[in-house]
C-alpha cells in the first residue's frame, strides 16, 4: 500500500457565493476544489439534479476513487453491477476501475456532493461538458479527453435497464 501526501500549505476555503457553476436546470455543477487547489488530495464538486435527471453516464477512473454524499433527495448509483438507491445522508464510495454512473431517482430531484481522491483537475471536464450542452463542440470529442481528466466511459447493461 502506498500512501499520498499532497502538498499544500495554505487552507483551502471557497465561499459558497464565489463557487463557478456550470450547467443550469437540469444539471448543475458547483465548482469546489480542484486538484491544484489541494495539493493533488482531492477534487470536488457539487452536483445538483433536476427530478430524474441523468448527473453522469457509465465511467471509470482508473487512478482515483469517487465519494457520492446525499445532500439532499435521491439518487441511483451504478457501483459495478449493481444499482442502489441513495438517500439524505447516505455515503457512497466507488473504488478505481469499478464502472459507476450516478442519476437522480425518478421522482425525486438530488443534491450531491462528489469528492475524487487522489484529486485530478476536473472543472475543465466540467467545462468541456458545458460546451457540448451548448453545442459548441461535438459530443464525440470528450472521448478525446479521457485520458486527460481519467474519465472513461463504457456500456453497463444493469445501467441501461434500470428503469424499465
Amino acid at each position: 500500500m502506498s500512501l499520498f501526501v499532497p502538498k499544500f500549505d495554505e487552507t483551502v476555503l471557497v465561499r459558497d457565493a464565489e463557487a463557478e457553476v456550470v450547467g443550469g436546470d437540469p444539471v448543475a455543477v458547483k465548482l469546489l476544489a480542484d486538484s491544484s487547489s489541494s495539493g493533488g488530495a482531492l477534487s470536488t464538486v457539487r452536483v445538483t439534479l433536476a427530478e430524474g435527471a441523468d448527473g453522469a453516464r457509465p465511467h471509470v477512473h482508473h487512478n482515483s476513487a469517487e465519494m457520492f454524499y446525499l445532500l439532499d433527495g435521491e439518487a441511483e448509483v451504478l457501483s459495478g453491477d449493481d444499482v442502489v438507491t441513495a438517500g439524505r445522508g447516505d455515503l457512497i464510495i466507488v473504488p478505481p476501475d469499478r464502472p459507476h454512473a450516478f442519476a437522480a431517482a425518478p421522482g425525486s430531484t438530488a443534491d450531491l456532493l462528489i469528492v475524487i481522491t487522489p484529486g485530478v483537475e476536473r472543472f475543465e471536464y466540467f467545462r468541456h461538458l458545458q460546451r457540448i450542452r451548448l453545442g459548441e463542440v461535438t459530443p464525440e470529442s470528450i472521448l478525446e479527453v479521457q485520458d486527460l481528466y481519467d474519465n472513461h466511459f463504457l456500456k453497463s447493461a444493469p445501467w441501461d435497464t434500470r428503469r424499465d
